[in-house]
């Protein structure tokens, strides 16, 4: 029997933990989150989007695990009876100037084998009557969910499949010993022959802790949501994107219907003052001094600060916020939104400044380390979950 030990209660945590009992019958399975509850941070409050993996570089693991994880997901939706819509998106050019960017976003999609189609202002007007475009990529197979849903249907197999589940159980130490791993907990100890840490916000302190170096450091970046007034909510039937520029590390404000019927806006961008800084107000020190003392940062920050001042900008004016969107739908206002919270993206950064673009998953003995699954790590969750069990070894490594 292997034990086996993922810390971290968010989607691709539990993900994890579901795929171990499907693959390893026989072994023991202990999941260690914080939190009171699952999915509490960055699977609780993204945007619910299902997304096709049409951004991503054909070959790389977002491109590959995006793809099948969009299938699996509205799969594992469809048998425990969960919410779920395939309702497609638009990504829309509003001007000529982006139509460069938007063919070549066509291209890759088709690279990437996804079901998409360039239409021109008079057929985007039929999937959304109130865009501006001049042209735009509709792509079929996006969808819709609420991934915390998802996680609870998750939580609750797992405890029918005899795995041990705690939460409150927050990880401070981390020792490799002959018995196996060592994790130390807020609650006592568990000892693992395999620790899997899907820590997200808090993965790389996770991979020090256990004496393995991290490439990258998180550094958290807060994304503000904004949602349309209940009487503006039909300017909206689907999902409505900009198309993103490639010069600038983030997507832009967009438009998404949810599952219950609501429309968010957003998010932006903001450099968060804490990891789990979801407002102005929340302020750790240890993660500011964090963040400031890392090269990285200041080497982004060169790279895009008046990108980053827009963003600032954008999150203290609800009006700005609103031009942005209206760039999308011409008939939205500042009176047309209110605030809708906010999520935390844990963004991996390279010394040299550059984001890391593709799943960071880094192996050592006996442990395994997901440092950066950002979007679109819910819609993969399943699948990166199948990546990481296949290269589990088959017994105790001693």
């Amino acid at each position: 029997m292997t034990r086996f030990v993922v810390v971290g209660g968010g989607i691709v945590g539990l993900a994890v933990a579901h795929r171990l009992l499907a693959d390893r019958p026989g072994d023991r399975v202990t999941v260690l989150e914080k939190e009171a509850g699952w999915a509490a941070h960055q699977t609780g409050h993204n945007s619910g989007v299902i997304h096709a993996g049409v951004y991503y570089k054909p070959g790389s693991l977002k491109a590959t695990l995006c793809r099948a994880g969009s299938a699996s997901m509205v799969e594992f939706c469809a048998r425990h009876d969960l919410p779920y819509q395939v309702c497609g998106k638009l990504i829309v050019a509003t001007d000529r100037a982006e139509l460069p960017r938007l063919h070549d976003l066509h291209q890759r999609a088709l690279a990437n084998g996804l079901p998409v189609r360039l239409v021109d202002a008079a057929e985007a007007a039929e999937y959304e009557p109130h865009v501006a475009a001049v042209a735009a990529l509709h792509i079929a197979s996006t969808g819709i969910v609420d991934f915390g849903a998802v996680c609870r249907t998750l939580a609750g197999l797992l405890a029918d499949g005899g795995a041990e589940l705690r939460t409150g159980a927050e990880v401070t130490g981390v020792t490799d010993r002959p018995e196996g791993v060592v994790v130390t907990t807020t609650t006592g100890e568990v000892v693992a022959d395999v620790l899997v840490n899907c820590a997200g916000l808090h993965a790389d302190r996770i991979s020090r802790l256990a004496g393995v170096p991290t490439p990258v450091r998180i550094v958290p970046f807060r994304g503000e949501y904004h949602e349309l007034t209940p009487q503006r909510r039909d300017l909206v039937r689907g999902l409505i994107y900009p198309v993103p520029d490639p010069q600038f590390p983030f997507l832009g404000v967009h438009l998404t219907r949810m599952v219950d019927g609501s429309v968010h806006a957003g998010p932006n961008a903001v450099l968060a003052t804490a990891r789990e800084g979801y407002s102005w107000g929340r302020f750790s020190p240890r993660d500011v001094w964090d963040a400031l003392s890392y090269r990285g940062l200041w080497a982004l920050g060169r790279q895009h600060y008046r990108y980053g001042l827009t963003e600032v900008t954008r999150s203290l004016s609800r009006r700005r916020f609103a031009a942005s969107l209206a760039r999308l739908v011409p008939e939205l206002t500042a009176a047309d939104i209110v605030p809708a919270g906010a999520g935390v993206r844990a963004q991996a950064i390279r010394p040299d400044g550059t984001l890391v673009d593709d799943f960071l998953i880094v192996e050592a003995p006996r442990q395994v380390h997901v440092l950066n699954a950002p979007s679109p790590a819910a819609t993969s969750s399943l699948e990166i979950a199948r990546h990481i069990v296949s290269r589990l070894p088959l017994a105790p490594v001693r």
